[in-house]
C-alpha cells in the first residue's frame, strides 16, 4: 500500500527533545520510530544501538534509499531519549501510535523493551530490536516482536561448552545476577547451562537492579573460593563489581562478565586488569559475513568510524541489522503494509553483517544460529576466542591475579 504522509513528530509536540533520523523527509518515506536510551543508566550501551540504527539509515539513504514492490522510499529516523525510562518510553511509543507510525526499534534493557512490545503488539505494528533478550519478552505469546539475540535463558550454552573444555577442568562456580528481567533470566540459563555440563554451582548471588556495593558477596567469594565467577549483570553493575575484585584483591580462575568488556570505556577504566576478562559477543568486524548493503563486518566498521568518534561494539552491529532486517522484509513482502511485513520477518532467513538472521517461532535469535561467541580481553581488546571458526585470538587459562596483569 501507498504510505500516507504522517504529521512530523517533533520536540515541540512531546515536550521531549527528539534525535532527528539521517534523512529529511521525502514524497515517499518509511519512518522508522521507537525510544532509546541516551542518558540514566543504560545510555552507555543505549548510545551504541542508536548509533547503528543512524547509521544504516544514513547508508542506505546516501545510496538512494531503497527499492520496495517498484516504488522507491527514503528512511527516516523518529526516535526519542527515553531516559532509560520504561514508563517515559511507553508514554513516547504510544503518542508516536496515535500520529500513525508504523514500524518501531526497540530500546535498550528489557525493562524497558518488555513494556514497549506490548503497547506495539496490541496495535499489531512490528518491533525488531537489539536491546531485550529476556524470555518474559518472548514469552508472551507476541507475535511482531523481533530480537537481535536468543532468549536470555538460552544464551550462556556455548559459553559453558567452553568452559566444559577448559584445563585443568573448571570444578565448581559461583553466579552474581540482579533481579531485573534480563538478568534474573539469564542467570537461569547460566545454571541450567553448567548444570548441563556437569559443573556444579557454589553460591548464587542477588542484587537489586542497581548495584551499589558488592563488598560483602566479594568477601562471601574469597571464603568459598569459587574457580569461576559469571556475573549476569549490566556494564555498569559489572565495572563495580571488577573494580571492587581488584580493591580486595578478589581473584578467580576465570571471571565472565556477559556485559561490558566489549565496551571501550569499560576496558579503559580498568586498564591493564581488564585483560583476562571472558565475556559474551556476537559480531566481530573480522567475521566472515556479508550482506547486500554494507558488504562485510570489516566494510561496516569502516564506514562507521568515518561517521562516528565513539568506538564500535557489537551493539552498534546489532542496532544496524535491525534496519537492514526490516529491510529485506519488506522487500521480500513486496510491501509496507505492516502485517505483510510483520509476517515476512516471522520467515526470514538471511544474512547481514551482523549475522545470519533468523528467528524462533516467538521472535528470539535462533539459539544455534545467532547464539553468542565466547570472547576475552587480550592486550586491551575484545577478541573472539570461540568458537574456532570465529577465532581471533588464544585463551589465557587459568587468569592471573589482577597485581600480576600486564
Amino acid at each position: 500500500m501507498a504510505i500516507k504522509r504522517r504529521t512530523v513528530i517533533t520536540a515541540a509536540t512531546l515536550a521531549l527533545p527528539a534525535i532527528r533520523g539521517a534523512s529529511a523527509q521525502a514524497a515517499k518515506t518509511i519512518t522508522f520510530g521507537g525510544s532509546i536510551p541516551l542518558s540514566g543508566g543504560a545510555a552507555e550501551t543505549g548510545l551504541n544501538v542508536n548509533n547503528g540504527y543512524k547509521t544504516a539509515v544514513q547508508f542506505i539513504n546516501e545510496q538512494g534509499g531503497v527499492e520496495i514492490g517498484g516504488t522507491r522510499y527514503k528512511l527516516d529516523l523518529k526516535l526519542f531519549d527515553d531516559a532509560s525510562d520504561p514508563s517515559r518510553a511507553v508514554n513516547l511509543i504510544q503518542r508516536q501510535l496515535d500520529d500513525g507510525v508504523d514500524f518501531f526499534l526497540g530500546s535498550f534493557g528489557s525493562n524497558i523493551v518488555l513494556p514497549t512490545a506490548a503497547v506495539t503488539e496490541r496495535a499489531e505494528k512490528p518491533m525488531v530490536q537489539a536491546g531485550g533478550g529476556s524470555d518474559q519478552i518472548f514469552g508472551q505469546g507476541y507475535k511482531y516482536v523481533f530480537g537481535m539475540f536468543p532468549r536470555a535463558t538460552r544464551q550462556f550454552r556455548s559459553t559453558a561448552a567452553f568452559i566444559k573444555t577448559l584445563m585443568p577442568p573448571v570444578q565448581n562456580y559461583s553466579v552474581i545476577f540482579t533481579n531485573d528481567a534480563f538478568s534474573k533470566t539469564a542467570a537461569q540459563g547460566v545454571m541450567a547451562a553448567m548444570k548441563d555440563q556437569g559443573i556444579p554451582m557454589l553460591e548464587s548471588y542477588s542484587f537489586p537492579e542497581t548495584i551499589t556495593d558488592a563488598s560483602s558477596v566479594l568477601a562471601s567469594i574469597r571464603a568459598k573460593t569459587p574457580e569461576a565467577l559469571v556475573c549476569m549483570t549490566h556494564d555498569q553493575d559489572n565495572l563495580l563489581i571488577a573494580k571492587q575484585m581488584i580493591a580486595t584483591g578478589t581473584n578467580v580462575n576465570l571471571l565472565f562478565q556477559g556485559l561490558g568488556p566489549q565496551l571501550g570505556s569499560f576496558r579503559e577504566t580498568l586498564g591493564k586488569s581488564a585483560n583476562g576478562i571472558y565475556f559474551q559477543t556476537y559480531w566481530d568486524e573480522r567475521a566472515p559475513l556479508k550482506d547486500r548493503f554494507f558488504g562485510t563486518p570489516k566494510d561496516f566498521a569502516a564506514y562507521y568510524r568515518k561517521n562516528n568518534s565513539r568506538p564500535i561494539a557489537y551493539h552498534v552491529s546489532a542496532g544496524a541489522a535491525c534496519i537492514v532486517t526490516y529491510i529485506e522484509a519488506m522487500m521480500a513482502a513486496k510491501s509496507i503494509d505492516p502485517v505483510k511485513v510483520r509476517d515476512a520477518l516471522a520467515t526470514i532467513d538471511v544474512n547481514t553483517q551482523y549475522a545470519r538472521i533468523k528467528f524462533t517461532e516467538q521472535g528470539d535469535g535462533d539459539p544455534v544460529i545467532m547464539g553468542p561467541w565466547v570472547g576475552q580481553v587480550v592486550g586491551g581488546a575484545p577478541e573472539v576466542i570461540a568458537p574456532a571458526n570465529a577465532k581471533t585470538a588464544s585463551y589465557t587459562y587459568p587468569t592471573p591475579p589482577w597485581s600480576q596483569r600486564s
